[in-house]
């Protein structure tokens, strides 16, 4: 009785919240214009798309870095790009943050190292994103505009910087050594995993190494948690051009996101 109750409380609340937080048909039109590699999805997994950016929107709070306003638009382009990687897996994977900071472009971030010397190097990087480890996610809008989405579109290497950084949240808790491993339960399904993803990065590196052209972005050869991090962008951008490119890898991130975007 207790459990049907508290169903019956949640269904509420998420009606509440989707009638709060509803998405005006003109703006989820215009996004997905923004976005072709959403409108390419079909009509259930849109539906579906379009009810997580409203619960998506409900649980987080956008913050413009030095006055920069976060209009609607902006933040529906944002949750768009967010909610596809978790269309079958639920906003639950996102708890671990609650704010978004949006920067016009990027930022210098100060960096500190240690090397083997226990010497502490310090430098500084640009960064146009960046998932949350205690703090906010940090995304810079310069890269997300329809404007960078339309000129990407179609480009290779695959760019997508929402995709990347929220991307990198499954990934977070992964022990040392098991870097790009998001946490999967079923283990037949993490030693897969594991094998697979060594076995797609070492076969990418060699194309990069080689000068090759990769649909994957480059920055991929610098670990296997970035390489991760630049497959999935494709994998949801350009499914069909990575599952020419790589099927092994294409059909392992099926199997993991539950979505198989190249039949869409």
């Amino acid at each position: 009785m207790i459990g049907g109750l508290l169903q019956r409380w949640r269904e509420h609340r998420e009606r509440k919240l989707l009638e709060r937080f509803a998405i005006a048909e003109p703006l989820w039109q215009l996004t997905l214009a923004h976005y072709p590699f959403l409108a390419r999805r079909d009509d259930a997994d849109r539906a579906e798309l379009r009810r997580l950016c409203s619960l998506f929107l409900a649980s987080k709070e956008f913050h413009g870095a030095r006055g920069l306003p976060v209009t609607d638009e902006m933040a529906v382009a944002i949750a768009a790009q967010a909610c596809l990687p978790v269309l079958r897996l639920g906003l639950d994977w996102y708890d671990r943050f609650l704010v978004i900071v949006v920067h016009e472009g990027e930022v210098v971030a100060t960096r500190e190292v240690m090397d083997e010397d226990g010497v502490v190097q310090v430098y500084e990087e640009p960064v146009v994103g960046e998932a949350p480890g205690a703090g906010p996610m940090m995304l810079a809008w310069n890269e997300i505009t329809p404007e960078a989405s339309h000129r990407l579109e179609g480009m290779d290497p695959v760019y997508n910087v929402v995709i990347h950084e929220f991307a990198h949240i499954f990934t977070m808790d992964a022990p040392e050594g098991a870097e790009g491993l998001p946490p999967i339960a079923d283990k037949a399904l993490r030693a897969r995993w594991q094998a697979t993803m060594e076995a797609e990065w070492d076969w990418f590196c060699g194309q990069v190494d080689a000068g090759a052209p990769t649909l994957i972005d480059p920055y991929g050869e610098s670990s296997l948690e970035e390489f991760y991090a630049v497959a999935v962008e494709a994998f949801f951008v350009a499914p069909r051009e990575l599952l020419a490119e790589q099927p092994r890898l294409y059909r392992l991130f099926v199997e993991f996101f539950r979505q198989d975007p190249a039949r869409g």
